[in-house]
């Protein structure tokens, strides 16, 4: 892999917000500040229109993104009021966060996966009692200490008003109406359900949302009301974008790079590598809970450290891994009111996440 933002990847060693850039004529790199959060910044990329310009995600809710988002634009030429088009690689809140404002100063149409978009409906106050009733049972039978799970609620989402959607909607292959842009959406969902990356045909450039980062992997979790296998839907979606004819990805966090199949791989062998983990300490302690698996694995930093919110996160995460396990036949789970995981008798051989198929984009 190799790094073509060296800008970005200066200014990430430095701990500043790198600079706005414009990565190719009439497209622009925007950094947007993501307050007290390791990522930094959220990658605005933004496109020229003879009207106005379009924007790939809008960055988390708050001013200071808010006033980020403002002064990117304005070194690029462009006032709020300009935006034509937001495209939304996915639901989470720091890309989706300041759709709705941007929405009401532009009168810009907002464009999404539409799996995604079901996800970011008005909810009413029974609706957000009925979730977070589901999201505390999912981690109790996980075997969750009770004070970790009793009132937590999932990561809250910024939502359409009532009455209120996308104006959109992208499916895997579409050219998105960008006058002058040869652009198409690729569902690639795994990260989220309706997770959209861009391919920029002409000009050979992948836009890749939070789906491929160059230094890190993106969480992928098994969330209530979401998909089934997030990490089979996610390895299947890696594999479909691997030999995309790409000269170089544009990613959400972190920076540009080049590079994209060996990337792919790196990523599949990570969650490979996790997967083996995973089994292993099943098969060390038959009966274990998927809480007990996550306290005993491998992390960034020591789990017990971590504050409760990355605790359930990283135990969501395992939760997906074992799916995969299951479905591979390599472990089994019993139990209520709380599930316990024990060692299937199987053979060895390598462990590989399963091959998912997920539409073929044409190259």
């Amino acid at each position: 892999m190799e790094v073509t933002g060296a800008r970005q990847e200066r200014a990430w060693q430095q701990g500043v917000l790198p600079p706005v850039e414009e990565v190719r004529p009439g497209l622009w790199s925007i950094p947007v500040p993501f307050p007290r959060n390791p990522l930094r910044y959220v990658l605005v990329y933004a496109f020229a229109l003879e009207d106005g310009v379009a924007i790939v995600d809008a960055g988390w809710d708050c001013d200071e993104a808010w006033e980020g988002l403002k002064s990117g634009l304005a070194t690029a030429g462009y006032q709020i009021s300009d935006v034509r088009t937001v495209l939304v690689t996915h639901l989470h809140p720091d890309h989706f966060g300041l759709v709705g404002r941007v929405r009401a100063r532009s009168g810009a149409r907002i464009a999404m996966h539409p799996a995604d978009a079901r996800l970011l409906r008005h909810r009413g106050r029974l609706d957000e009692e009925d979730y977070a009733h589901v999201s505390r049972e999912q981690l109790r039978r996980a075997g969750c200490p009770r004070d970790l799970y009793t009132g937590q609620h999932a990561m809250p989402l910024v939502r359409f008003e009532a009455c209120d959607g996308a104006d959109d909607a992208l499916h895997d292959g579409d050219r998105v109406d960008l006058p002058g842009w040869n652009l198409r959406a690729v569902w690639t969902p795994g990260h989220t359900p309706g997770h959209l990356c861009f391919v920029e045909r002409d000009l050979g450039l992948l836009l890749s949302g939070d789906h491929v980062l160059p230094r890190i992997t993106p969480t992928i979790l098994l969330s209530p009301g979401h998909e089934r296998d997030p990490l089979g839907s996610y390895a299947a979606s890696l594999r479909k974008i691997a030999d995309l004819d790409v000269d170089e990805v544009l990613p959400a966090h972190e920076w540009r790079f080049r590079g994209l199949r060996d990337r792919v791989h790196t990523m599949l062998r990570h969650h490979d590598d996790r997967l083996a983990e995973i089994e292993h300490a099943v098969r060390s302690a038959p009966g274990i809970t998927a809480w007990q698996a996550t306290e005993r694995l491998t992390w960034s930093r020591p789990f017990q450290q971590m504050a409760q919110p990355s605790q359930r996160l990283a135990l969501r995460e395992i939760l997906a891994h074992l799916v995969v396990l299951s479905e591979l036949g390599r472990v089994r789970e019993t139990g209520d009111p709380v599930a316990h995981w024990y060692p299937c008798p199987v053979s060895d051989g390598p462990l590989l996440v399963p091959q998912t198929t997920v539409k073929e984009f044409p190259r």
